[in-house]
């Protein structure tokens, strides 16, 4: 029996660790407009390697530097919070810094950022992946 594969970030690679299910699409990569972006928009996204390690997700690309963003950190500065677009869902997200974007923007040679769903913004309903 095989385990299942989660999507912290979403159109990254998967991880196949069950402490991974808590945070499956808890993350995506947003372009300058705000448009979450999949693998049909970019698809460097699936050469990105995702993993969790004591209480960070940690995120490796080839060439890069691995980026550790903390897990579970309690939303509280409004000052990060945006809406984005998810196909034609408005998504309440908390945006991951200026260090993230420009470890993405790098890495998929283009501007966007990494930003998390809230944990109040309800159920995220994906277009096909």
């Amino acid at each position: 029996m095989t385990s299942p594969f989660y999507f912290p970030v979403v159109a990254c690679a998967g991880v196949c660790h069950p402490d991974a299910a808590p945070y499956d699409k808890r993350w995506m990569v947003i372009d300058e407009q705000g448009h979450w972006l999949s693998q049909s928009h970019c698809e460097k996204l699936a050469d990105i390697q995702i993993s969790l390690n004591l209480g960070y997700l940690v995120i490796r690309g080839e060439g890069m530097l691995r980026l550790d963003i903390p897990l579970d950190v309690i939303e509280d500065d409004a000052s990060v919070c945006r809406q984005v677009n998810v196909g034609q869902q408005r998504v309440y997200v908390i945006d991951e810094g200026d260090l993230a974007a420009a470890w993405f923007t790098r890495f998929l040679e283009m501007p966007c950022r990494l930003v998390k769903v809230h944990p109040d913004a309800g159920r995220v309903l994906w277009p096909e992946l």
